[in-house]
């Protein structure tokens, strides 16, 4: 019979809940606002999952709208967000995620992952859309 160790898991607050997999997982990960020495505080964004190259660091999509007073119309704009992916969390391409702002991470990486809704229908990388 084999007793498993306690691992040490922190409350992010915010009403954010701690993924079993960061619970029950083995994975060390200092960058984890779970189980490593991050803090989440500032905004908290969703966004859309376009790029999972990086080795723990995903490029979420935010697609807003930005009004135009002379023509007084909106046009579409969206900016890319680099947030670090905790272990915890599979996603994949096309996955929405929840983001919060923590400290500087590397030099553009300052979110972290901590929500993730599995994707629903495929669609294009480039898409307006809107959360």
């Amino acid at each position: 019979k084999k007793v498993k160790a306690m691992r040490w898991v922190k409350n992010v607050g915010l009403g954010i809940k701690t993924p079993d997999a960061a619970i029950e997982g083995t994975y060390v990960d200092k960058k984890c606002p779970f189980t490593g020495n991050v803090s989440i505080r500032g905004k908290i964004l969703k966004g859309l999952v376009i790029s999972t190259k990086m080795k723990r660091t995903v490029v979420v999509r935010r697609d807003y709208l930005h009004y135009i007073k002379k023509y007084r119309r909106f046009e579409k704009r969206h900016k890319n967000i680099h947030a670090h992916c905790s272990p915890c969390f599979g996603v994949k391409e096309g996955d929405i995620v929840t983001i919060g702002q923590c400290r500087p991470l590397a030099k553009t990486v300052k979110f972290n992952v901590v929500a993730h809704e599995a994707q629903r229908a495929k669609t294009g990388k480039k898409t307006f859309r809107m959360f």
